[in-house]
């Protein structure tokens, strides 16, 4: 019982901090999983049931706020949909050894790609205009893909790839893909479910991630003008690399070492980025960039 109560709170800070960043949920959920001992196709599976209600939640939160462009929802969500099909297919028949590394090496990617991408300033180089299919459909494909098969990276490729285009504001974007997840959890929920057996997917955790998600998602929506996003960002990076490195060096057997070694590399440069970070994006100048996600 103590388990689930640990489990539902990991569910929902990692909520706040995806209604945060646009991002998140899954990275940090699937690395929590992970930690405990799941198999990489559990630990998605799980967190993707449990993103059927979380981001439906959170999709209805935006859509109150009015952050939603649904054509762009539209036509982001069916390919990715696609995309995480596949990748929840070909995850459950990946042997766990195998997959535990893949998984773990797909979210240290991920959490190296929150740090570059929160510690520094994002400057939109054209106006705000509504993206082009032949752009979004690649994306959702490849976004609804990774996202399968690490167990998170919807939000850190599809949120952030539209974000640095500049095509559409930055709440719409947020809103958007936001929306769109609802598809792509489904579609991976499916793919799990008709690869996995039912013994395979552990629903007291699923139940446990669901309450707290849903519990933080309309929270979020308001949250998100009040958290500064950019220290938030590079924290998060930094805590998905840690936690993972652990998986991928006993994957490979690192020695004692070894292990040491990486664990100072990461501390000091994650200590090096937070402090630049901090440096160079006081309160008063990450809140304009805040403002319009929410």
């Amino acid at each position: 019982m103590t388990t689930l109560i640990v489990i539902a709170l990991f569910g929902l800070v990692a909520q706040l901090i995806d209604g945060g960043l646009g991002m998140g949920y899954g990275v940090i959920t699937t690395s929590m999983l992970l930690t405990i001992g799941l198999t990489p196709a559990a630990a998605s599976a799980s967190v993707h049931l449990a993103e059927i209600g979380t981001s439906l939640a959170s999709g209805i939160s935006h859509w109150r706020f009015g952050n939603i462009d649904w054509s762009v929802t539209a036509r982001i969500a069916l390919p990715g949909a696609i995309g995480a099909f596949i990748g929840a297919t070909a995850l459950a028949n990946l042997p766990t050894d195998s997959a535990s590394g893949w998984t773990a090496a797909i979210l240290i990617g991920m959490g190296a790609f929150l740090l570059v991408r929160f510690s520094r300033p994002h400057v939109a180089t054209k106006p705000p205009s509504r993206p082009r299919s032949r752009f979004l459909a690649p994306l959702g494909l490849v976004a609804g893909t990774v996202d399968a098969t690490g167990g998170g990276g919807w939000g850190p490729i599809a949120t952030s790839t539209l974000l640095a285009s500049g095509k559409l504001e930055p709440r719409k974007t947020i809103g958007s893909v936001s929306a769109a997840e609802f598809a792509v959890a489904v579609a991976a929920s499916v793919g799990f479910l008709l690869a996995l057996s039912d013994s395979a997917i552990l629903w007291p955790t699923v139940i446990a991630l669901l309450i707290g998600g849903v519990i933080a998602a309309p929270v979020a929506a308001w949250l998100v003008r009040r958290l500064p996003t950019h220290i938030l960002g590079v924290s998060v990076g930094g805590i998905i690399i840690t936690t993972n490195t652990r998986i991928v060096m006993n994957a490979l057997e690192a020695p004692t070492a070894v292990h040491v070694a990486g664990y100072a590399a990461i501390a000091i440069g994650w200590f090096s980025v937070l402090v630049t970070t901090l440096r160079n994006y006081p309160r008063r100048v990450a809140e304009p960039e805040r403002e319009p996600v929410g």
